[in-house]
């Protein structure tokens, strides 16, 4: 995917509204404290488990396909995770967008697609064996 930077600075600009309405809705209510980086990412783990916990049993398939009730319940458990992982960001001072554009560009490099295409292997998994 090729996004022009008017794009990219765009969605950075959401994410930054975004990261500033959590952080005076957590301010607000006297939360900080309670929000370490410890707690946060315990907190997104659980929301995770609550997520997969949507999943389990169904075949691939139905996973693709989920009932309109169900999709926006999902929907609602991926939003709260998304709301831990900018809090956790927040707390450590750590720029998301730009960070996700670095690890995009990581595993473009430790993935080439024309040699890892159809396959989902680790990454140590595709460098020739020195042994």
């Amino acid at each position: 995917m090729n996004l022009t930077t008017t794009t990219m600075v765009a969605r950075q600009d959401q994410l930054e509204v975004l990261r500033k309405r959590l952080a005076r809705f957590a301010n607000e209510r006297d939360w900080d404290q309670f929000h370490s980086p410890k707690n946060l990412s315990m907190a997104l783990i659980a929301e995770a488990a609550e997520l997969i916990e949507h999943f389990q049993w169904l075949s691939e398939e139905d996973s693709r396909n989920l009932p309109l009730e169900k999709h926006e319940q999902v929907a609602m458990e991926l939003a709260d995770i998304f709301i831990f992982l900018i809090r956790i960001a927040d707390t450590l001072d750590v720029d998301l967008a730009t960070s996700a554009w670095k690890k995009i560009e990581i595993n473009e490099t430790r993935y080439p697609a024309d040699t890892v295409s159809g396959s989902a292997r680790r990454a140590s998994e595709y460098q020739p064996d020195d042994s």
